[in-house]
């Protein structure tokens, strides 16, 4: 602590990021990357941007970006926000959206950045409980709110709420956004951005770093009202002109138009999937369902921390919530049919 921090800095509760070590040879499925590359698409388009024109700034507005993504959900570009990272994205949505009086609703096991954007912008939450099979129940957002905001598939879970459940929530909540938070959808899902012409209370995220391999570049997005969209700019424009590089700008417009890779390494992803909770399931787990490219299970005889630790000794790493709720849990990454094997062969020794 500091004479010289803003007062409101000392109360602030950061986010904790998953582990990235930097041991080689280890089985890393603690933070929900994709196993497989970034299409080859995108990566000829940033290595075709390294050259001279890199000491030109990139196109503030990401118009190449915007357009592919327009392009791939049949949208407007104004429809469309870009961004560093979806985190940045939604930290945005947070200060220009939610700012109303009345709490931010969101679940009680869910992303945990959420309580910390609030704690950053002094925005009241309350949150839901899921219910006893880790589902949102829509009835339960049915209370005066300042918005409303969910994963989905929702994180640590995995578990998906229909689109026909969000278009109740959008229904029961016209005089609030609600802010759908996609970075698994296109593991399992159907994207609410199906929804957005409908309802001019809905924002939409994603990510281009799970199902598109581009983790290391930091691309996310919204999609919606072009009023939603613009008050995005407006605090954009009022905090960092040139989020997005122009390698990041060409990488991310390029993955959006191989559609034919994108589909192929998402199947991939959901197949391994399954023969993990197969495996899972053998070894005596129990597992949820999830619709994302991890799983999230506990065993009724055996600690979760307990094993987290034992799988470390044997270089495979998962993810481990200390909360309550789901102390019991763990978060386990799909990797490729290997790391997924020596995940179960490290379980099945324990």
């Amino acid at each position: 602590m500091s004479k010289f921090w803003s007062p409101f800095v000392r109360d602030l509760v950061p986010y904790v990021p998953g582990e990235q070590p930097k041991l080689s040879r280890l089985v890393k499925l603690n933070t929900n990357e994709n196993p497989y590359g970034p299409s080859p698409r995108a990566l000829a388009a940033m290595q075709a941007e390294l050259n001279d024109s890199l000491r030109l700034y990139p196109d503030p507005n990401g118009d190449r970006l915007k357009q592919a993504v327009a392009d791939y959900y049949g949208i407007q570009t104004d429809q469309v926000f870009v961004g560093n990272g979806s985190d940045e994205v939604l930290a945005h949505a947070f200060h220009g959206l939610f700012q109303h009086g009345e709490p931010l609703l969101f679940p009680d096991v869910t992303y945990s950045f959420y309580p910390v954007y609030c704690g950053l912008y002094g925005i009241p939450f309350e949150t839901v409980e899921l219910d006893e099979r880790f589902q949102i129940r829509v009835e339960d957002y049915a209370r005066p709110n300042g918005g409303i905001i969910f994963p989905n598939p929702n994180a640590p879970t995995g578990c998906l709420l229909a689109l026909e459940a969000i278009e109740r929530l959008l229904q029961a909540n016209p005089d609030s956004v609600v802010l759908v938070d996609e970075a698994y959808i296109d593991f399992g899902g159907q994207s609410a951005i199906a929804l957005v012409d409908r309802y001019p209370n809905l924002l939409v995220t994603q990510t281009l770093s799970k199902s598109r391999s581009l983790a290391g570049l930091r691309v996310g997005l919204a999609v919606g009202h072009p009023e939603l969209i613009e008050a995005l700019e407006r605090i954009k424009n009022s905090f960092n002109s040139y989020p997005l590089d122009r390698l990041a700008l060409a990488g991310a417009a390029a993955a959006f138009e191989d559609r034919a890779y994108f589909d192929k390494t998402c199947a991939a992803v959901i197949a391994s999937r399954e023969a993990v909770v197969v495996g899972l399931q053998g070894l005596g787990f129990e597992v949820l369902p999830s619709a994302a490219n991890f799983v999230f299970a506990r065993h009724p005889q055996r600690d979760a921390a307990e094993l987290a630790a034992r799988l470390r000794e044997q270089g495979v790493i998962v993810r481990h919530f200390k909360q309550a709720r789901i102390a019991q849990f763990l978060r386990i990454s799909i990797g490729t049919p290997e790391q997924n094997q020596a995940l179960l062969d490290a379980l099945g020794a324990l």
